[in-house]
């Protein structure tokens, strides 16, 4: 029988938040947080360390891409830059 109480504070829109992940899971908000507490100590399992495994392997792999992708931006910008800055020159709006 559960007869300790833990009383904590948090936001409005966090405590609205945890009673709506409880609700949408039909239990209360107390047994929503005391099983999200027990979860805490377990474990992954293999499933869930392949899946990990597999996802950090995707955004290692992404990460170039991405890199690539911000100097191809970054190199775009300059040369708009360099551009815009002839074209206002030319215009007489700067000098």
């Amino acid at each position: 029988m559960q007869t300790e109480r833990i009383t904590f504070l948090t936001t409005p829109q966090n405590k609205a938040a945890i009673a709506a992940r409880a609700a949408a899971r039909g239990i209360s908000t107390g047994e929503y947080i005391r099983r999200k507490v027990d979860d805490e100590d377990e474990e992954p399992t293999p499933e869930e360390e392949a899946e990990l495994a597999a996802l950090v392997e995707q955004v290692n792999e992404a990460i170039p891409k991405m890199n690539e992708s911000l100097d191809h931006m970054i190199a775009t910008l300059r040369d708009t830059h360099k551009e815009m800055d002839i074209f206002l020159c030319e215009q007489g709006v700067r000098s």
